[in-house]
């Protein structure tokens, strides 16, 4: 299994995303990207921390590339928009790839500049590709919040 950390809003919709794709064996949602040790959703949420709301996510490699991961992450979110995503505004809400290997860190480049030269987006792309730093698991009611809650919208943060 390998791991791949993505962040594009509101982490309970990306989580949810991932789950649906085949070869995705886990996901987690929590926090990277920041300063606080050990932070809280309250911390995070007040955008001091530096962190993200990101998944992480388990996958085999022999059942799904880290490129169609790549692929369905840019789908999910619009890129474009720095620290927001829908009505979440917020640098917790960036786009942000954070890479775990030199392999990943060249495919998540070469796939933001594919991309950006394709002509879907006007905007510039402002997705950040960053390494993995120490991922926070967030508190246990975010896991897979939509199953346990049945909602379907991130408009309640």
């Amino acid at each position: 299994m390998e791991k791949a950390t993505f962040g594009a809003g509101c982490f309970w919709h990306v989580e949810a995303a991932f789950l649906e794709i085949g070869g995705v064996t886990s996901t987690a949602v929590g926090y990277s990207g920041g300063h606080l040790k050990d932070p809280t959703y309250r911390d995070v949420c007040t955008g001091q921390t530096g962190h993200a709301e990101v998944v992480q996510v388990e996958y085999d490699p022999t059942k799904v590339t880290y490129e169609e991961l790549l692929e369905a992450f840019w789908k999910l979110h619009d890129p474009t928009t720095m620290n927001r995503q829908g009505p979440d505004v917020g640098t917790q809400y960036r786009s942000a790839i954070f890479y775990h290997t030199p392999s990943q860190e060249a495919a998540a480049k070469s796939s933001k500049e594919k991309l950006q030269q394709s002509g879907r987006f006007v905007r510039p792309i402002v997705t950040e590709i960053t390494p993995a730093s120490v991922f926070y698991r967030a508190e246990e009611y975010h896991q897979r919040y939509f199953e346990k809650t049945g909602h379907r919208s991130c408009g309640l943060t």
